[in-house]
């Protein structure tokens, strides 16, 4: 069962927070999901995290500010630095000692990066393993859409004066209304070859749940974020790094660039998959994260032998 909890931010936001597994595990597990969508993203690898008995982890997922059951946030939070600090925040909150493992889908990866670059002695110190899931270190240098590339600039430049108008919608949440006419482009957006209907309605009910602000406003650092330098100072870090192969979104050029920049790291390009990889493909995900979790828990100690009951007799 989850153990539910909300931690209040320095700046008054609220986030809804979920762990799962033991409080006294050997190595804790922190997700970071995609934007518009939330923790619920996770919920295959979490199941998949039970099955590993004694080595099994402690496994932190949340909503982002803005996202899902966490609280609306301002537009000048509406950051990936700010992100960046919030996940700081659940770690000193939640995860205070030992080994963690980090994973991010799309924009939770972002995250990561930025807390990285905020928190170099903590994370270096802390973190022994990562996945990265269909996000990019580079904005949105490789993002394309799956058009050509001189439409895919017109669409990027109407994305980003939209972005702006977005921003300013508060809290609303006027687009819940026409999720039934958005679903063709969603799943076309977001999804490979295959969908499954379970993995598409989740993926809507998460966007309907993203208010216009959420929407709007996150898209300036999204689109702006270089952290190939950040990646590179974490060379020793075991990592893998996912990708569809017809991800609209960050492409698998985006997933090569950071294995590129971390030596460690094993890339895999799905065939057929489009960015939704913690439900579209949640078995190679859940194996990947998996794989991590067992390379990065400490080995626990050989316990002793147990001295025999009564008075030992010296030999003869």
């Amino acid at each position: 069962m989850a153990e539910r909890s909300e931690l209040t931010l320095p700046d008054g936001v609220r986030l809804h927070v979920e762990a799962y597994g033991p409080a006294d595990a050997p190595l804790t597990v922190v997700l970071a999901h995609g934007w518009c969508q939330d923790r619920r993203t996770w919920r295959h690898q979490v199941a998949a995290l039970r099955v590993l008995g004694a080595r099994r982890p402690r496994v932190i997922i949340f909503d982002a500010r803005g996202h899902g059951r966490s609280s609306a946030t301002g537009v000048g939070g509406a950051t990936l630095s700010q992100l960046g600090h919030d996940l700081d925040a659940v770690l000193r909150h939640y995860a205070p000692t030992g080994p963690v493992v980090l994973g991010g889908h799309s924009l939770g990866g972002m995250a990561i990066m930025e807390y990285a670059a905020a928190c170099p002695g903590p994370f270096a110190e802390r973190v022994a393993g990562l996945l990265f899931v269909s996000t990019t270190a580079e904005g949105h240098a490789h993002t394309q859409y799956g058009l050509p590339a001189r439409i895919a600039a017109l669409l990027r430049a109407g994305e980003t004066i939209g972005a702006g108008v977005l921003a300013r919608g508060g809290p609303w949440r006027p687009h819940r209304a026409l999720l039934p006419a958005l679903r063709p482009a969603v799943r076309w957006l977001l999804f490979g070859d295959e969908c499954d209907e379970a993995a598409l309605e989740l993926a809507m009910r998460s966007f309907g749940r993203a208010p216009l602000r959420s929407i709007g406003a996150f898209r300036p650092s999204i689109g702006a974020q270089q952290r190939l330098e950040t990646l590179a100072a974490l060379a020793d870090v075991p990592a893998a790094v996912l990708v569809g192969e017809r991800d609209r979104l960050t492409p698998p050029a985006c997933a090569e660039s950071i294995a590129g920049a971390l030596p460690f790291a094993e890339l895999k390009v799905l065939p057929g998959a489009g960015h939704m990889l913690p439900m579209e493909r949640p078995h190679e995900v859940s194996a990947a994260l998996t794989a991590i979790v067992e390379r990065a828990t400490p080995a626990r100690r050989p316990r002793r032998p147990r001295r025999a009951s009564g008075t030992l007799k010296k030999a003869a």
